[in-house]
């Protein structure tokens, strides 16, 4: 057993891995190393275990370094969870051993594994996202029955309002979600990260946009693996919340997925107590705890970047006032060091 940097050469074998392990995600995929390196500039270390010549583990890490907001190495930053896969308790042990190595090497503050089940480790852990799944069925009435009946109300007002679903283009869904961000309090991803996205993953990536009269007011970006379709980019406009359009888009995508034979939405994570997390309730689905867990390194405490930080309070009302342009410009330098 041994424990290698990803090259080029076991790019088909990583990923074959993860297709086949019950447990692998769309994040996990090996395109995410040169997305995370030439669209964010981050340093990836992509580590796999090896016996006999065969894959049978791989553990994506990616190392996050901000003067202001850390210095970290992650598996997997930029998504709900992606922590390491492994074919037995041998080879989990060895990519655990050499991403400790590889964070002492680095001399990060904390290194951190985003898991959808504790891994029973010494670590400490933060309890403050939970991921959303619901099964959806070919039959479109099934799935309107499996939303809670003031949602459901919510989606036919927005038919109502003569809103009508499109596949869309980075440009058009890009605009929304800047400014849907702005309004949030968030600097906004660079335009480059989305371009790269698609370019690497292809079909299995798909632009919905809730419109209007032509124009998008709701725009989220799906990817497609296996049987599932998630959601994980989304904006809305603020004409978005009177035209009911956020949760009409919700339907729309889950229509498609179901066209195209998907039985699972994962609607990815959303912190517990906040009005995207009850959202995601009234819509039909199932909360399913995440762990997020801490080897710290140099720091003395956990990582807690996030807008619930009391600290970066300011910070954001500030920046939802800033104009869309300056929000726009300053907003990708930012954004990339938020993991």
């Amino acid at each position: 057993m041994r424990v290698r940097d990803l090259d080029a050469g076991a790019l088909g074998a990583w990923d074959s891995f993860v297709d086949a392990h019950e447990a692998g995600t769309f994040f996990h995929l090996s395109p995410w190393r040169g997305i995370f390196e030439q669209a964010l500039g981050h340093r990836a270390h992509y580590l796999y275990a090896e016996q006999d010549g065969a894959v049978c583990g791989v553990l994506p890490l990616v190392h996050v370094k901000s003067f202001l907001f850390g210095n970290n190495l992650s598996s997997l930053p930029f998504s709900a969870h992606a922590g390491p896969l492994a074919a037995d308790d041998e080879a989990l042990t060895a990519l655990y051993d050499a991403a400790s190595a590889r964070a002492q090497a680095l001399q990060v503050g904390a290194l951190e594994y985003r898991l959808p089940a504790a891994s029973n480790r010494a670590r400490v852990t933060k309890d403050l996202y939970a991921n959303f799944t619901k099964t959806i069925h070919g039959d479109a009435e099934a799935n309107m029955q499996a939303i809670r009946s003031k949602q459901r109300n919510v989606i036919r007002k927005g038919i109502k309002n003569g809103l009508v679903g499109h596949r869309s283009t980075v440009e058009r869904f890009y605009g929304v979600y800047a400014e849907s961000v702005r309004n949030l309090g968030t600097p906004v991803f660079p335009r480059r990260l989305f371009d790269a996205i698609v370019a690497s993953f292809g079909d299995a990536v798909e632009i919905t946009s809730a419109e209007l009269n032509g124009e998008p007011i709701s725009a989220a970006m799906s990817f497609y693996y296996r049987q599932s379709v998630c959601p994980y980019y989304w904006g809305g406009r603020h004409a978005a919340r009177n035209l009911n359009g956020n949760d009409f888009l919700a339907w729309e995508i889950m229509t498609r997925a179901t066209e195209r034979g998907c039985t699972v939405f994962d609607f990815g994570r959303s912190k517990r107590d906040t009005g995207p997390y009850q959202w995601k309730l009234n819509l039909g689905f199932e909360a399913a705890p995440l762990f997020y867990e801490y080897e710290l390194v140099r720091d003395t405490a956990m990582p807690d970047i996030n807008p619930l930080n009391p600290k970066y309070r300011l910070f954001i009302e500030s920046w939802k006032r800033l104009p869309l342009p300056v929000a726009a410009l300053i907003g990708p330098w930012l954004s990339r060091n938020l993991g």
